[in-house]
Formats: structure tokens, sequence, C-alpha cells
């Protein structure tokens, strides 16, 4: 008989019906440990139901989407998938954490060329932590096989996360004034960005992923998975508000903080005035903090400008919060109770034209 004549099946074809379902059993007890009471159902419908009635009087959802860029291909190459998806849910609930909403429910997007079951729920496991750090509800997803797409041993990773916040609560960074000071909460390392200058830096110097950096291999230096911000933000939006708003409107929140920046690609330079308003500029001291040891060698290794630095990573600072002078100590103590150190690391001023970043 020819191979015409030779019935055809999906496995044939390269997909793998059995391994996938072997999959979403090993996953169940990973996912069901992030529900919430707000989840109606389980794992396995075509849809996922969320009730906010109880929650919330006004709710305004907030939704954000992101990857994780090229820490994949070092993920891959090193062989570590189990915190990969740490990576990936940081990512994306830090962004909606900025104006002030909490992270309800998050839904994953894995694709690769064969199925391996135990990479597959390495990588699973590892959003299902990251969801758990963030709060968040693991309520759905996608796993894609699909045969000639990807190399052998490569997969693809997106995640989707949806948050609320009350419509008078939310933060926009219309409360910053003239003299706000930018409170820069620490990173655990390069989080997941900059990572297509990180892998030619490491491939120039010869992959030394052994080497020590004050304690800490290069390789574990670069996969340290992005610091969830969620619990302790929301904690000190809770803990610190004013009876009153300093600024008139329906929209202002009535908080010490005055508005917040997630550090991603665009670094200290881009990010932070993203959420400041016009005719205010920042004026960032390098000074007030500490380079970390991982961004000291690949400013070494690659030879990369300063201006680089500071529009490529975070350079130590994953996320920032801007408020009066007068708050940053006690938030500054109320973040080191969760582990989170903390600098004021420069401060909101007036500013005309194009250039309103000053790093000194």
């Amino acid at each position: 008989m020819s191979t015409r004549d030779e019935a055809l099946s999906y496995r044939a074809a390269g997909v793998d019906i059995d391994a996938g379902n072997a999959v979403v059993e090993r996953i169940k007890p990973l996912v069901g440990r992030t529900f919430r009471p707000e989840v109606m159902g389980g794992l396995g419908g075509f849809g996922a139901l969320f009730d906010l009635s109880k929650k919330y009087r006004e709710p305004v959802l907030v939704s954000g989407t992101d990857g994780v860029g090229t820490k994949l291909k070092l993920a891959q190459q090193l062989n570590r998938h189990d915190t990969i998806g740490i990576d990936l849910v940081g990512m994306c609930v830090n962004d909606v954490l900025v104006q002030g909403a909490e992270p309800l429910f998050f839904l994953d997007y894995f694709a690769t060329g064969k199925l391996d079951v135990d990479t597959t729920v390495a990588v699973v496991g590892g959003i299902a932590k990251g969801c758990e750090l963030a709060g968040c509800a693991l309520i759905g997803g996608e796993t894609a096989e699909m045969p000639d797409m990807y190399p052998p041993g490569e997969y693809d990773l997106a995640g989707f996360n949806v948050g609320a916040v009350e419509k008078s609560e939310i933060i926009d960074g219309s409360a910053i004034r003239a003299g706000d000071v930018i409170l820069g909460i620490a990173s655990s390392g390069p989080h997941s960005n900059g990572f297509s200058l990180i892998r030619k830096i490491v491939e120039r110097a010869g992959s030394p992923f052994d080497l020590d950096l004050g304690g800490v291999k290069l390789a574990d230096a670069l996969m340290a998975p992005t610091t969830i911000y969620v619990k302790p933000i929301l904690e000190l939006l809770k803990n610190f508000e004013h009876d009153e708003s300093p600024v008139p409107g329906p929209r202002s929140p009535a908080r010490v903080v005055h508005g917040m920046a997630h550090i991603t690609g665009g670094g200290l330079q881009e990010n932070i005035i993203r959420v400041v308003p016009d005719g205010l500029g920042l004026a960032i001291e390098s000074s007030s903090w500490k380079l970390p040891p991982v961004f000291e060698w690949l400013q070494r290794e690659g030879r990369v400008p300063r201006e680089e630095m500071w529009r490529t990573f975070n350079c130590g600072i994953g996320f920032t919060v801007i408020l009066a002078r007068e708050d940053a100590e006690a938030i500054s103590a109320a973040l080191a109770k969760h582990g989170l150190a903390s600098e004021v690391i420069g401060e909101v001023v007036a500013a005309t034209g194009d250039q309103r970043v000053h790093i000194a």
C-alpha cells in the first residue's frame, strides 16, 4: 500500500491529544489552589465565569496582556522551566496594579511544536505559583500543539489578566504635583526585559553561567523571576488613605499614593513619565541606589552606554510609587515589612519641552 493510501490520524500528523489530556490532569490541583470565592465552576469549560457582584460597588475592569520576551530562549537553553511562568504573571499583574486595580483572574497561552508533558506542567506550575503570589485565579488557558511551527524543545508563552478597581479609587497620575518624590522599589534582577541584549552579551562573554556575582551565579541572577508587587501595594493602598482628597474631582483617589509605574521595556527613562501629567518632568538621582551586580556585569561585559542601560533595563528598580515627600518614610517602612527594599530615587519637577526625564 502506498503512503497515499495509508490511514492518517491526528497523532500521525504530530498532535498528541492524550498528552494534552495528561497535562490537564496534572495541572488541575495546581490551578485549583489559585481559585478565589468569585470563581464560578471549575477547570475545563469552554468559558470561565467570575462573579464581581459581592465585592465592588462601581467596578472598573482593567486588563493587560504580555509575554516574557526572549527570556524564554534562556529558559530553554538552561532547561529551567519552573519559574518562567512566574515571570509571565508578574509582567501582566504588575501592569494592572499601576492603576490601583486588584488582579482578579489570569489566562495563559502555551504553544509548542511537540508537547512535552513534564515541561508543560513545569511552565504552568510556575504560572499557578505566580497567580498565588498575586492573589488572582488561574481561570483558564490554552495549550496548543502545532507541529512544524516551533523547533524541537521550544515553546511560546503569553498571558492575559483582568483586574478591577472602584471607579472612585482609580490611580491615574492626575494627583501628581511638582515636589512629589519617586519611591523606587527593588527588582529581583532584569525581570523579563532586555533579554535580546542580555543574550548577546552572555554569548560574547562565552556563556559563563557559573560565574559568581557576589554569591549568586550568573544563571540564577538572570533567571530570577519577576517580583510580583501586588499584595504589598494593595495593602499599602488600603492602609494609607486620606480622609479627604487634596485634588477635587470624582476620580481623584483620596490616597497617599499619587501615581505608580511598572518598570518594564524602556527602563527608568521611559516608564515612570508615562503616568506624569503634561508640564511636569522627573529628576532621577542614580546615586541614590546601588546598581546590582548583575547589571554592573552586563554594562561592563557589553560595554553598554549609560543612557542605553537606563532605557533598556530596570537597573534594580522594578516598580515606583509617586507620593508627597512627607509620606515616603512611612510607605518605605510598610514595604520593608513585606521584604521589599525601597529608596527615594528622585522627584517630580516642572518641565517644558520634549526632554522631561533627567537622570543624573
